[in-house]
């Protein structure tokens, strides 16, 4: 997992602090490494196609979401690498010396075999 910087932290952040950018990423989440294609995460959102681009475009500039080329189609989908560097970084200071406080994180975090 690559560490992100604090700018890199505040970008992603920013990305994320919209509605239909958070939409989106969760959508993306659920796809898991599937991910979907444009139209599909519009149609979900019930987006206009403009709008969900731009979206897109901010996400990607953040590193949250990666494109690929499937056919005519272009497949979005989470960049899990990105959103795991962010979780670390947000938590890297977590609890204070009351390891108690994180508990259910970390307990999370093994149920989920990581």
């Amino acid at each position: 997992m690559n560490k992100m910087s604090k700018p890199e932290v505040i970008d992603a952040l920013c990305a994320l602090a919209h509605e239909s950018r958070l939409d989106i990423f969760r959508y993306l989440i659920q796809k898991g490494f599937t991910g979907a294609a444009a139209g599909q995460i519009a149609g979900k959102l019930r987006l206009p196609s403009a709008t969900l681009s731009f979206h897109l475009s901010a996400l990607k500039q953040a590193g949250l979401v990666v494109a690929r080329r499937e056919s005519r189609s272009i497949i979005y989908s989470a960049s899990f690498d990105s959103m795991n560097a962010l979780v670390a970084y947000l938590l890297s200071n977590c609890c204070g010396g009351v390891p108690e406080a994180c508990a259910e994180l970390i307990s999370l975090d093994a149920a989920k075999g990581r």
